[in-house]
């Protein structure tokens, strides 16, 4: 379910010498026609393409020759065929001579692994930073990378834009008072994003502990602040396995939580997320449309919007040279039925 919400455009001048042009992967083709529309241009003809062996093929089908080319494509699911994708469509604009490359990447996969935990561990957030500059791509759009520094992996210019905004109003649109909410950071390392979301909103923080014994598995067992009759409101940018998400809501539950929200940028959604996420105490889950929901049988407790018109907007801003970081302040009204 995709809600429907008002996104208020601001006045644009495009270039008028080097033309604004967009193209999409085939990751995820409908989050890439709402940012056409609200730029008001169609998606540029190319065709993408596989083998019979799995190789990819990739031709554009107009000239970009001195254009910007901005190339949307999350690395979701498949990850390593839509990554390679991804850099084979940039070699292609880099050899059709675009004056410039920027690749939108709404969800930026192999993030989590941005450091060594242990010895002999592959750091492949750096990795596919390196992958997408020697491909040729001049710029990158992001969205809610799992940790900031991976904007420093990258030597070519990065801009950071957040679903904060879209989610908070989204919130706010429930008319829950502040004063009886707490915004919850479902582990440690999420506390410096959920402090920002519960200042837009307005009300308290709580931290849940949790520690992770292996990869997608994590045990949740305290509660860091007062929860008591509250509605809690969990914002985290990835959901998953969805176990930590799950085990935290029932862990508020049991600490006296009157109702429990959850708000994630990446609806990951990976193996059993969409049957945990349907049984746990949890009233809704809002989530972005970075990653398009394929499943057939979605919870209806799951709600979905876009992010369309701010990557709409930051895609203008960087062809006009304007600044991105002012997005930020934009009022998004939602309608519900």
């Amino acid at each position: 379910m995709v809600l429907e919400m008002t996104f208020p455009q601001l006045e644009r001048a495009i270039n008028p010498t080097h033309d604004i042009k967009l193209f999409a992967g085939r990751a995820n083709s409908k989050l890439a026609q709402e940012i056409a529309d609200y730029l008001g241009t169609t998606i540029g003809p190319m065709v993408v393409k596989n083998f019979a062996d799995g190789e990819i093929y990739v031709q554009v089908k107009e000239s970009v020759r001195g254009d910007d080319v901005f190339i949307i494509q999350p690395l979701c699911n498949p990850v390593n065929e839509n990554l390679m994708e991804l850099l084979i469509i940039i070699d292609a604009f880099k050899r059709a001579s675009a004056k410039t490359i920027t690749a939108v990447i709404p969800y930026y996969g192999y993030a989590r692994q941005d450091r060594k935990t242990s010895g002999r561990e592959a750091i492949t957030a750096k990795l596919v930073a390196d992958l997408l500059t020697t491909a040729g791509a001049n710029r990158v759009l992001a969205m809610d990378l799992h940790t900031g520094q991976i904007q420093g992996f990258f030597n070519i210019l990065v801009d950071h834009i957040f679903a904060t905004p879209i989610l908070v109003n989204y919130i706010k649109s429930l008319k829950i008072n502040p004063d009886d909410m707490v915004a919850v950071s479902p582990d440690t390392g999420g506390v410096q994003r959920t402090r920002h979301f519960a200042k837009q909103i307005g009300c308290s923080l709580a931290i849940i502990d949790k520690r992770r014994d292996k990869h997608n598995e994590a045990i949740a067992s305290h509660v860091i602040g007062d929860v008591k009759g509250k509605v809690c409101v969990m914002f985290d940018d990835i959901i998953d396995t969805a176990g930590t998400i799950c085990e935290a809501a029932r862990l508020l539950k049991e600490h006296g939580a009157k109702d429990v929200y959850v708000c994630a940028v990446h609806p990951v959604f990976s193996g059993p997320a969409l049957k945990r996420l349907e049984e746990a105490p949890i009233k809704e889950v809002v989530v972005t449309n970075t990653i398009p929901l394929k499943d057939t049988i979605i919870p209806e407790k799951i709600k979905q919007v876009s992010v369309a018109p701010l990557l709409g907007e930051a895609i203008s801003r960087i062809h006009d040279d304007k600044s991105v970081s002012s997005l930020f302040g934009f009022e998004i009204e939602y309608k519900k039925d």
